[in-house]
């Protein structure tokens, strides 16, 4: 890994881990109590199980990506080559990539459409409207779910420079065909 991807994916890693850290404490945390015809309802996160797989998902995914920080940031820092020619490293780190952006896109765009049936509704299936009652706690939720797409395009980035990591291994001229190292 040269010097310098390696300082941009230990950024790119921070920044990702805090934006996931920030989406997972605005969902798990929000919650809104109101009157509600004669009783107080309070609405959490766990109403709807779609943000509840979210908050978890994201936990993994921050964790994860704290995890590879450290392994990058002491590449970056004490320029040392980690994964120097382990091809299998290099692979596990690059899937790992993938499936953390792909898992932590879906939970988003599947607490998304959860929050837009709070939103909107269902006359068909006789689900009313929530956010006309908990305002300041969808409010919350669409920040929260901004925050995760965002840490998706993080995340997405870093996959691309692990893919970089990976695939400069191999000859240009040879279909997976190592590099020599003459």
């Amino acid at each position: 890994m040269k010097h310098g991807t390696a300082k941009t994916e230990a950024f790119l890693r921070l920044c990702a881990v805090l934006v996931l850290v920030l989406t997972a404490c605005l969902v798990g945390f929000d919650s809104q109590t109101k009157y509600v015809i004669f009783v107080y309802r309070k609405a959490t996160f766990r109403d709807l199980k779609a943000l509840l797989v979210l908050v978890y998902v994201v936990s993994v995914a921050a964790g994860y990506n704290l995890l590879q920080l450290g392994k990058c940031s002491k590449s970056a820092w004490y320029k040392e080559n980690l994964k120097g020619s382990n091809l299998y490293v290099a692979w596990l780190c690059f899937l790992l990539d993938q499936v953390a952006v792909y898992v932590t896109f879906g939970a988003n765009s599947a607490a998304l459409e959860a929050s837009v049936l709070a939103i909107k509704g269902a006359q068909d299936f006789q689900w009313m409207k929530l956010c006309n009652k908990y305002t300041r706690f969808c409010f919350q939720i669409g920040g929260a779910l901004a925050c995760g797409y965002v840490a998706c395009i993080l995340m997405a980035w870093i996959s691309l420079i692990s893919a970089f990591n990976l695939f400069r291994l191999y000859s240009l001229k040879q279909f997976l065909l190592l590099k020599t190292r003459g």
